[in-house]
């Protein structure tokens, strides 16, 4: 499924930093936390420009910074393998952009 950022720009990579961090303590704080808590528009598009590079799954991310529009299981597949790259503040970031990927796929409805 196609799902896009409403969002006009990338957030900052210290706009980024901060809310990954509250959403991820957010998230911890919850017995059960919804699908629903993740970052904004805009931080998902910063964590993808901040991964963006030459190999295949950077392409995907460098796409998805610059348009704001990406292919679900595409975005999924590049921010895991991201991860396997990534340094620990990294692996959280590229966490949080899967959970604003669900986030959109909750919305979207099995009917879209």
């Amino acid at each position: 499924m196609i799902i896009r950022s409403k969002a006009a720009g990338a957030a900052s990579p210290l706009t980024v930093m901060s809310e990954v961090s509250e959403v991820l303590d957010s998230r911890s704080a919850a017995g059960r936390p919804s699908v629903t808590t993740a970052v904004s528009d805009r931080v998902a598009l910063g964590i993808a420009d901040m991964f963006r590079s030459p190999t295949p799954s950077g392409q995907v991310l460098e796409r998805f910074a610059r348009t704001g529009t990406a292919d679900s299981v595409e975005l999924l597949a590049a921010a895991r393998a991201e991860q396997g790259f990534a340094s620990a503040e990294g692996h959280a970031a590229l966490h949080c952009l899967i959970g604003w990927v669900r986030k959109q796929l909750h919305y979207a409805g099995p009917d879209r």
